[in-house]
């Protein structure tokens, strides 16, 4: 064996060791549509490192994925029903009803398709009587009450019930009924419910979110109505997390990004690339922050340090960067143009979000010379301005 290989082996054993002292996690797994596969990917690389989750919190796929491991499928077994996958299984549009009912349907696809996956592998289980533990989310489609299955009191509803619910994107499928609320995606209130995560008796959390995304996207205006929705899904997901995060007061947070976001929403033509990118952005992350997270009594990680830069040909002097970035990151000179900060600046993944706001491209962000190589993920708001 190569010493290459040799250190790779040490290494896991090492990661192994240390994850089993006690450091117990929850893994949060949040909604994203088909992009949500790459949580297969997770998992996988969690079981490799031998970092087990203490429970799974759940949202939309998030929770559908999470059921799976909760009734014990080997990663194995997920890997290969999510390469597998087809739209046609999951999505069948409600034709009779669309047409019967027109603007009334319950939802643009056929509840049975999803139904049938789910009681496929959970059939009736209750969430006590799950293996393991599993808590998931749903919103009350008439209150807005968000509501977590599997909390104490919350336990005896069929989980494929709950998770059907978390699934139920409104205008996509009909809200499902459970005790007599209409339920539908908790993604509504929440898309990644790491608050909820940390209440629940654990020393840190894995976070991994793929719903999220402020990348450009081309022509989605003419893409019809369920992309035009899912995109706005997305755009709400985003400002949503950016928001929870950027106060974060909780235990250590270990945030993964896995980088899904040119893949859309509905898409079943990535899968197996979406299952080997989640498990990469999460090997990265516990190559660059997993003993780091472990002794931090607080933040979100990985941490770098970058530098930022304006483009001052571009700076048309709006002032949106003063008002978006952290106070302090920017000022405005004599000339009315932007000025960045002179010191490279540590930044967690969330950091840097800012820059996406800027509407002539102007500002950029780069890992610090001194830092340059793997980081082991990265704020989704770091690209070079387009040219």
């Amino acid at each position: 064996m190569g010493t290459a290989a040799t250190l790779t082996l040490h290494e896991r054993t090492r990661q192994a060791a240390v994850s089993a002292e006690g450091w117990r996690f929850a893994l949060v797994l949040g909604g994203g549509g088909v992009k949500g596969l790459a949580h297969v990917g997770v998992l996988k690389a969690l079981e490799e490192r031998g970092w087990v989750p203490d429970l799974i919190v759940g949202n939309s796929i998030g929770a559908l994925i999470g059921a799976a491991w909760a009734v014990e499928f080997s990663t194995a077994e997920l890997e290969s029903v999510a390469c597998s996958m087809t739209r046609h299984d999951l999505f069948v549009v409600a034709r009779r009803e669309m047409a019967a009912h027109r603007l009334r349907a319950p939802g643009l696809y056929k509840a049975e398709p999803l139904d049938m996956l789910l009681r496929g592998f959970l059939g009736e289980a209750t969430f006590d009587q799950l293996p393991r533990r599993l808590v998931v989310a749903s919103v009350d489609i008439n209150c807005g009450m968000v509501t977590y299955w599997g909390l104490p009191g919350l336990r005896r509803v069929p989980v494929a019930d709950a998770v059907f619910a978390s699934c139920a994107l409104p205008g996509f499928f009909a809200p499902r009924e459970i005790d007599g609320r209409f339920l539908v995606d908790g993604a509504l209130a929440d898309n990644l419910p790491v608050a909820l995560a940390a209440g629940q008796g654990v020393d840190g959390l894995v976070a991994v979110d793929v719903g999220s995304s402020g990348a450009l996207r081309a022509e989605v205006q003419e893409s019809g109505f369920a992309a035009v929705f899912a995109r706005a899904s997305e755009i709400v997901f985003h400002q949503m997390l950016e928001y929870r995060l950027a106060t974060w007061a909780g235990p250590a947070m270990l945030l993964v990004q896995p980088r899904v976001e040119h893949v859309p929403m509905l898409s079943f033509t990535h899968n197996r690339e979406l299952i080997d990118e989640g498990y990469r952005a999460t090997i990265a992350a516990l190559d660059g922050a997993g003993d780091a997270v472990r002794r931090a009594g607080g933040g979100i990680h990985p941490r770098r340090l970058v530098e930022v830069a304006v483009d001052r040909t571009r700076c048309v002097g709006c002032g949106a960067c003063v008002v978006l970035a952290p106070p302090g990151t920017f000022r405005m000179d004599q000339s009315g143009k932007a000025v960045g900060p002179s010191e490279p600046q540590e930044w967690s993944p969330i950091s840097g979000d800012f820059i996406r706001h800027c509407p002539t491209y102007a500002i950029t962000a780069h890992p610090a010379r001194a830092a340059r190589g793997p980081t082991g993920g990265g704020s989704r708001g770091t690209a070079p301005a387009p040219a």
